[in-house]
């Protein structure tokens, strides 16, 4: 028997390796997009706390694209990284709650918008809630209503950013093989 026999296809080793598990694909395509996130966190929307930036965008546009689970993890690391740029101005304990937050965002909108055009604005909308009035919550012990009426409105134009640029990149692929 020949080696070409016995050896499995490589399309075949590559769907072995990724059923249920962190594929070397998976992994590459969530260090490109934590990359663009890094470029994202220098670009700053104004806000209070100084950590709203174009970081989320590629953590919205995995989990379109891409998987929910990816997505959240993207979405975690570029606020992670933004708030790094920025010295983690409330903490890193604070900032990680709020990283676990963005990526919960990116899930719920990657869950719903891969729904079609309604779960798309379904998502888009939750996402942005969650982002905004929600999180922003975690600014009340810190500088109480003062704090939070301020930062709501930066986070609320920051997310809808984000939101908007991997929407807007996501329709031309969603329905082509570069997204699976």
């Amino acid at each position: 028997m020949s080696n070409a026999q016995t050896t499995p296809k490589l399309e075949e080793r590559a769907h072995d390796q990724s059923a249920g598990g962190l594929s070397a694909r998976k992994l590459a395509i969530m260090a490109i997009f934590i990359a663009l996130s890094a470029v994202g966190a220098l670009i700053k929307i104004p806000s209070p706390v100084g950590t709203v930036a174009l970081d989320a965008a590629p953590g919205f546009f995995v989990a379109l694209g891409f998987g929910g689970w990816m997505g959240a993890v993207v979405a975690l690391v570029g606020h992670l990284l933004t708030a790094a740029i920025t010295g983690f101005p409330l903490t890193l304990p604070v900032h990680l709650v709020i990283g676990v937050g963005m990526g919960a965002c990116a899930w719920v909108f990657g869950w719903l918008g891969r729904k079609g055009t309604a779960g798309l604005v379904a998502g888009f909308v939750l996402a942005l809630l969650i982002n905004s009035p929600v999180l922003a919550l975690i600014m009340l012990p810190m500088g109480g209503w003062a704090l939070y009426i301020a930062t709501v409105p930066s986070l609320a134009v920051g997310a809808a950013v984000n939101l908007a640029i991997a929407t807007i990149a996501y329709l031309p692929l969603r329905k082509t093989r570069l997204l699976s």
